[in-house]
């Protein structure tokens, strides 16, 4: 069988003047020129190395593991930066800035002379933003996470993110003093990596290698552990193998691959984001997905990992338990065990041999942690297109509750009434926030998990129903509905709930109602006048121009489906 010419050898296989221009100025990094002449491909280490974001900070020195593993193959590396979103510093959120780096990451790869590409990331957005573009060119890609920090120690006690906001309350009430607040920072984050908990960071890890993107234990090894550069190495190693035998994404992210992801983020309790994160993927390479399967194929799935924030432990905790493939193989009859993977094995072959060492640590199906877990999708008159809530992180007595709104117009108001004597409001009451969707805020941030007031955390209230357009962090907690579509910034019936309306939460039968009549819904309606949107020049104008709702995945309308790897044109 003829050998298939390597995609790189458009660049650097010309004559002539061309691939002078190609190749010349490639060489002033010391490169020979046997490096250009077609057998070794060309590997893009994708990497989102960056000060500003903490969770991928080590990347350079895991960065050098990949290129060992390239060169040991017989490929050649070639590391380039893409546009690194970190979610701890970024402003207004990083949600707003993904789909700006998925074409970064698109275009870079199509661009380039790359054969095949490691995709490097970790922190929140890092992953889908550098998954979706890559789908979107449908290269051999193999996903490399930088792994979980270590545990974090405060006062005897392990502790991780999911315990800011219990930090944050118990600051505000005087239970924790300044000091001690700012000792909890430096101990909380005492190590490389991204969240200890499972957080959106873990999530996403344990979404690409239940997708079957990254090799077995990608999700769960720590970032400061040694194995985690030995992952990086193999990673590399298997790359040039995948651009051999011509593995592409689109042969792994098949509708079936996708239906596993949902089963697994059930069984870890994973973040709400994977929703968003996952759809959009999903968009991207061509596999019709809805908000109603991730209702449905989580809904058999019990809590198998007893992580936080849904569990007890720790991500760290769990890859000492046995990782993410002693997790799938509680669950594997569910599983569609036929997928491949990018090891080229099947999804039910990299499972097949693992051990669970803590019971603690992972359950049954027949002895879960949880009962149940997944993600469950709401319908009502407020939230026509969907709204969702983790079961698995709320409080079982509010899963059904009835109870007066108390409405924040937006952030702002929020912020300035949440603590202020007069509000009226009890631990029977629903907080609803307003105008923190897609275009409201804009960008969607992470603000649904929101702070109870004072004066009810010094009564003892942990948790209230809380709804709004927003997301919620991956390491929050409580009874929280989020995703509420379409948002109340477009005139979605959200805008429409005013003080004192009544609002009937049943999880049970995956129901958001709120109880006025359809006359008095038109009325409101009618009287709607639309947000003014903060329309700005560049990217923010983009977005808001372009942006699609929550159940859709918040992707932009023009970048759905693949658009391929080839370039038609030269540069000179």
């Amino acid at each position: 069988m003829k050998k298939k010419k390597l995609r790189s050898q458009e660049w650097y296989g010309r004559t002539g003047k061309d691939g002078f221009i190609y190749r010349s100025w490639m060489k002033n990094q010391g490169l020979p020129h046997h490096l250009f002449e077609g057998e070794k491909p060309v590997i893009g280490i994708c990497n989102t190395y960056s000060e500003l974001t903490p969770c991928n900070a080590h990347f350079r020195d895991l960065a050098e593991a990949v290129k060992r593993g390239v060169w040991e193959a017989g490929g050649f590396p070639l590391e380039f930066p893409v546009m690194s979103l970190g979610e701890c510093s970024i402003k207004p959120t990083a949600m707003l800035f993904r789909n700006l780096a998925s074409m970064d990451v698109e275009e870079s790869i199509r661009a380039n002379p790359m054969d095949g590409v490691i995709l490097m990331c970790g922190c929140d957005k890092t992953t889908p933003s550098l998954v979706m573009g890559a789908a979107s060119v449908d290269l051999p890609s193999l996903v490399l996470s930088g792994g979980p920090m270590l545990v974090g120690r405060f006062k005897g006690k392990k502790i991780g993110t999911s315990d800011v906001w219990r930090f944050a309350e118990d600051f505000k009430t005087g239970k924790l003093s300044q000091e001690d607040f700012i000792e909890a920072e430096a101990a909380m984050s005492r190590s490389v990596g991204h969240c200890a908990p499972m957080g959106t960071a873990s999530t996403m890890a344990a979404m690409v290698e239940s997708l079957g993107l990254a090799l077995p234990d990608n999700a769960t090894i720590p970032a400061a552990d040694s194995r985690r550069k030995v992952m990086a190495h193999l990673a590399g190693m298997r790359i040039v193998e995948m651009v051999k035998e011509d593995l592409k994404m689109s042969k792994i992210l098949s509708r079936q691959a996708f239906e596993n992801a949902i089963m697994v983020n059930a069984a870890i309790g994973g973040s709400t984001n994977f929703i968003l994160h996952l759809t959009a993927i999903a968009k991207r390479i061509g596999v019709d997905l809805d908000l109603t399967d991730f209702d449905h194929f989580s809904a058999k799935i019990p809590l198998i990992a007893n992580v936080q924030p849904s569990g007890e432990h720790w991500v760290e905790d769990l890859f000492y338990a046995g990782g993410m493939p002693a997790v799938m193989k509680e669950i594997q009859k569910h599983l569609n065990r036929d997928c491949i993977t990018v090891n080229g094995k099947t999804l039910g072959e990299n499972i097949a041999n693992a051990e669970c060492y803590d019971r603690n640590l992972i359950g049954t199906l027949e002895k879960p942690i949880k009962p149940e877990s997944g993600i469950a999708v709401l319908k009502g008159n407020l939230c026509p297109n969907g709204a969702v809530i983790k079961p698995s992180a709320a409080s079982p007595h509010l899963l059904t509750h009835t109870g007066k709104a108390i409405v924040f117009e937006d952030i702002d108001d929020y912020k300035a009434k949440i603590d202020n004597e007069a509000l009226e409001v009890d631990e029977n009451s629903v907080l609803v926030m307003k105008n923190v969707g897609p275009k409201g805020y804009p960008g969607m941030p992470e603000v649904g998990n929101m702070g109870l007031p004072k004066k009810l955390l010094d009564k003892g209230i942990k948790d209230m129903v809380r709804i709004s357009d927003g997301r919620m962090s991956g390491t929050g907690y409580g009874t929280v509905v989020l995703h509420v579509s379409p948002e109340s910034a477009i005139g979605g019936p959200l805008a429409l709930v005013k003080n004192g309306d009544m609002i009937k939460l049943d999880v049970p039968n995956r129901s958001l109602e709120l109880l006025i009549s359809e006359e008095e819904m038109e009325k409101r309606k009618s009287s709607f006048k639309p947000l003014s949107l903060p329309y700005e020049r560049g990217y923010v104008n983009l977005f808001l121009d372009k942006v699609n709702q929550a159940h859709d995945g918040v992707d932009f309308d023009f970048l759905q489906g693949s658009s391929g790897s080839e370039v038609k044109r030269d540069s000179h």
